[in-house]
């Protein structure tokens, strides 16, 4: 898809996987309008990382671009989804920017709920090797920490560690994927291409 000079917004988690996508659409020349993040009812935190929104923020703030915030519970989240997608579409943003590697129901989910605009989706890590895509993330200088994991699966040690080929070889002899790509943890960004100074956390 050429997305060049076209007004987009970026499906923001905060985490490597929304970064990365950012920074290629960002390469690929994309105007880059709004960063969208779903949050809790209560606007705490977000829903997909559990981060708090002065962690979002600031990372709008690095990034130079208006954050946008959906508050949902799950039962209304696709609802309120949309109703913030249709006001994007309002605004003439053209392309939606995703993080999904390989699942193909969250491709298909993402599909069907901007169908119901014009808004074009773009998945620029889609079906990349997801090891090619940690190591491309880290050699592009992107640093990330791991905010959550699941404790049946990793051991609490691991939280706040970053995201580097050591950490990378580690998960993967004790039997994790190094991208986490099932939920077993998640992570934030905190410096990289696409910020203008380094977060502090």
């Amino acid at each position: 898809m050429d997305i060049s000079n076209k007004s987009i917004f970026c499906s923001f988690s905060g985490g490597k996987d929304s970064c990365l996508s950012l920074y290629k659409a960002l390469e690929g020349g994309a105007n880059l309008k709004y960063l969208f993040t779903m949050f809790t009812e209560e606007g705490k935190r977000s829903r997909s990382h559990g981060l708090e929104l002065k962690v979002i923020k600031e990372q709008a703030k690095s990034i130079e671009a208006e954050l946008i915030i959906g508050k949902a519970s799950w039962n209304n989240y696709e609802e309120v989804f949309i109703e913030n997608i249709k006001k994007m579409e309002d605004e003439n943003i053209e392309i939606g920017v995703f993080g999904d590697i390989d699942i193909i129901d969250h491709l298909r989910w993402v599909e069907n709920t901007l169908s119901v605009t014009k808004i074009l989706t773009y998945h620029p890590l889609w079906k990349e090797e997801r090891k090619k895509l940690l190591k491309e993330f880290v050699d592009l200088g992107f640093k990330a920490k791991i905010v959550s994991l699941k404790k049946s699966l990793m051991d609490k040690k691991y939280l706040g560690k970053t995201l580097d080929y050591k950490l990378i070889n580690e998960l993967e002899s004790i039997g994790i994927d190094p991208c986490g790509e099932e939920g077993e943890f998640h992570t934030v960004v905190y410096d990289g291409p696409i910020f203008s100074y380094p977060l502090k956390y």
